[in-house]
């Protein structure tokens, strides 16, 4: 089932040539973190651009729930009055943030110094994925997380009455799991310093100065070394959220398969730790033009020009590019099985624990429509010959990454592609229907 309602069945169908401006929306990452480190903030904070799919519209619910005042004036527009570091109230209801990691880890970071408790929960797919990796190293601080075998949701964080600042090296590259030990400095005295032996996505650090925060960044020998100096006044900014390259990505790999194609799509967010993708995508040939290179709320982006490419290439991904582009392998899966010759992924073995184990999703359903494939726990292995014959019905696992690029692959394929629930498209890419129809492609919804 999808994550708030009844299974939505969807099929791609092979349709004539993609034309047109793609408008994505913005960028999920940073719009989470908007709406975080506004309702931390002393003041207003004023967002454009804000992506209004479910996952965010459950964070801006839960920063109401701590005591923020988050109020929506229009499409993408909103404004937070906050209440400073150390200021959450205690929730009175369960914090339910529906499908995303993203969306809980980061505010159980958020109010883990705090001397409150509160008890999240998410839906089926949430439920099952493992919060450990972030409880273990908020119990730093001195917070507490009760909750199921696993440290699964639903679970209780009761945050720390006198907490101390920590030095955390992170296991394995995680973005979420950096900003949440972050955004709990933040409420820490002292320094909270966190390591990344492999860069991840840096949108916390960027915005986190943006505030106000004093943020230092060194490159050493054993990694990224960040460190943030707790106790700031944080005071409110006006934020515009660049466009999501995640989302992009979908338009973006769908133009360059389908013969005749030749989209753009205006803004989209170059940060280079999100960038794996689209360096790939290069690397196999792809015809991608960047115009218009410009700055817009602390981020780097362009406008993207691209163009059907017939000539792809497999590749061979390199282990410390992963981390900039772990959203993006499902739909680089899909280009890599229309391209010809053999793409080799890897340092992929976090997409088993994100809303689906990702890399099992893919090869099952990219199998059902006659794609050889090869995994093991760190590696995804696609052999492209350059066509697909399709005809399967693919199953999502609540999964909306999973659903978007069996839908790309359905335009490209020799027969249609359908896939099981298209419902959790929602928390994501509420208009990928309409904007990608508005384009030409055929996608249509089973039982309506």
């Amino acid at each position: 089932m999808s994550a708030h309602a009844t299974p939505i069945p969807m099929t791609a169908r092979r349709s004539g040539p993609l034309k047109g401006v793609a408008e994505v929306p913005g960028d999920k990452s940073i719009s989470h973190r908007a709406l975080i480190l506004g309702a931390l903030s002393v003041g207003e904070t004023s967002v454009t651009g804000l992506l209004e799919g479910q996952d965010v519209l459950d964070t801006a619910a839960a920063m109401r729930a701590f005591g923020a005042t988050v109020t929506r004036h229009g499409e993408g527009e909103w404004t937070v009055n906050g209440v400073g570091v150390g200021g959450f109230a205690e929730p009175s209801q369960v914090i339910d943030c529906g499908n995303s990691g993203t969306g809980v880890r980061l505010i159980m970071g958020a109010m883990a110094t705090t001397p409150i408790a509160a008890t999240f929960t998410g839906d089926a797919s949430l439920n099952k994925r493992p919060m450990g990796r972030v409880t273990d190293p908020l119990a730093l601080f001195g917070a507490k997380a009760v909750g199921r075998a696993g440290g699964k949701l639903p679970l209780t964080m009761i945050g720390a009455a006198e907490p101390v600042p920590v030095r955390y090296t992170l296991p394995m590259p995680s973005a979420q799991v950096k900003s949440a030990v972050l955004l709990a400095g933040l409420n820490a005295p002292g320094e909270t310093v966190v390591i990344e032996p492999e860069a991840t996505r840096d949108h916390t650090e960027r915005m986190l100065r943006g505030f106000g925060a004093e943020v230092d960044v060194q490159e050493t020998p054993e990694g990224r070394v960040i460190t943030l100096k707790g106790q700031p006044e944080l005071t409110g900014q006006r934020v515009a959220v660049p466009r999501d390259p995640s989302s992009a990505a979908f338009p973006v790999c769908a133009a360059l398969l389908v013969p005749g194609s030749e989209i753009t799509v205006p803004g989209v967010s170059r940060n280079p730790t999100r960038d794996g993708l689209y360096v790939t995508l290069l690397e196999m040939g792809a015809d991608i033009a960047f115009e218009n290179p410009r700055e817009e709320g602390g981020e780097p982006v362009a406008d993207l020009r691209v163009r059907y490419s017939p000539d792809l290439k497999g590749v061979e991904t390199p282990e410390d590019r992963a981390a900039s582009m772990i959203d993006e392998f499902p739909i680089l899966s899909v280009v890599a099985s229309m391209a010809k010759g053999t793409t080799v992924m890897r340092g992929v073995k976090e997409l088993r624990v994100k809303e689906s184990d990702r890399i099992d999703a893919m090869a099952r359903g990219l199998e059902a429509c006659g794609v050889k494939i090869e995994e093991d726990e760190d590696t995804l292995i696609v052999h492209g010959t350059g066509s697909v014959p399709g005809g399967a019905t693919c199953a999502t696992h609540l999964d909306h990454r999973i659903a978007m690029s069996f839908l790309v692959l359905g335009m490209v394929s020799e027969t249609p592609v359908s896939v099981d629930d298209g419902g959790p498209i929602a928390t994501s890419f509420p208009i990928f229907e309409p904007l990608m129809s508005g384009l030409g492609a055929s996608v249509s919804r089973d039982n309506s």
